[in-house]
């Protein structure tokens, strides 16, 4: 996440850049909620090796640019109030109390929108990462932090950028242990779901919290049997409301290579765990039988 070069032409300001990681809930639980409406959760995070590029530069006047498969739904970049990318930048200048200069911001939009995998999120975590790295500015963790809950729920796990135990609202982390090497395949089929209404749509909302953690996941059948312990409360729900989820659940446990299946966040997109060299065999299988869905085959990252 450092300066790769200078842009061509008269600007000459270096540009910063760096991946913003798909999240994945491997397990959400909803335990309650909140007077204000806010729902209280308990999950077990983590990211891809897989997800939007973000980069930016100082400039003599403020842009954003979009590319990649998923560009339509972003072109044009929208009002501020409405970006997560550029309200990240103008709550990191608000909380500074400092005049930032102009940007110039291109997102390559690789993860598919409103997806349960954080691509908004991650991507606005990684806007607060390099408009500090591009101007020296150094924003103190804690107020890091607000910003980043104030702009999503998932925005202070994508700022943390490494695997752990999410709770509260979004705001509580607890980092996890190095978990061991594990392959992951993302699959989405098309279809945008809205987490508000999953939340309306859930049956229960006090659940209990997640079982204990080992201190350690000493190889990947151990991280997979406490998995099978753990629920994603959101699942049924989105479900109800997109029934194709469940075709791609059913999709990926038929596969021999998958060893765990679940929905991530609300949806649509759900993930198998499996071997790491089984990961690319696994995905091109099931691009060949559903050529219409978004997916894609990665790592766990080690954060």
């Amino acid at each position: 996440m450092r300066g790769n070069g200078t842009s061509s032409g008269a600007d000459t300001a270096p540009v910063f850049s760096c991946l913003a990681r798909a999240k994945i809930n491997l397990a959400l639980h909803i335990t309650g909620r909140r007077e204000d409406g806010y729902h209280l959760l308990d999950s077990f995070t983590i990211f891809a090796e897989t997800g939007d590029h973000l980069s930016l530069r100082t400039a003599a006047s403020s842009s954003f640019t979009v590319s990649g498969p998923f560009a339509a739904a972003l072109e044009g970049g929208g009002p501020a109030d409405s970006n997560l990318v550029l309200r990240a930048i103008a709550a990191l200048q608000n909380a500074s109390g400092q005049s930032l200069p102009p940007f110039a911001v291109h997102l390559e939009k690789n993860l598919p929108v409103a997806s349960g995998i954080g691509g908004g999120s991650a991507d606005a975590a990684a806007a607060l990462r390099l408009a500090q790295e591009a101007t020296g500015l150094a924003v103190p963790s804690d107020a890091l932090q607000s910003i980043a809950l104030d702009l999503g729920a998932d925005v202070p796990v994508c700022l943390a950028g490494r695997p752990a135990r999410m709770s509260g609202i979004g705001e509580t982390l607890a980092p996890l242990s190095p978990l061991p090497r594990c392959g992951l395949v993302l699959v989405n089929p098309g279809v945008a779901v809205s987490t508000p209404a999953v939340f309306r749509a859930l049956e229960c909302r006090d659940n209990p919290p997640l079982p204990a953690l080992p201190e350690e996941f000493t190889c990947r059948e151990d991280l997979i049997r406490w998995l099978d312990g753990t629920r994603n409360d959101m699942q049924a729900a989105a479900i109800t409301l997109s029934p194709v989820i469940a075709d791609v659940l059913a999709a990926l446990e038929a596969h021999p290579a998958a060893e765990f299946c679940r929905m991530s966040g609300s949806g649509a997109t759900c993930f198998a765990l499996c071997a790491p060299e089984a990961a690319g065999a696994l995905a091109d299988d099931l691009r060949q039988r559903h050529p219409g869905w978004w997916i894609a085959a990665s790592e766990v990252s080690a954060g």
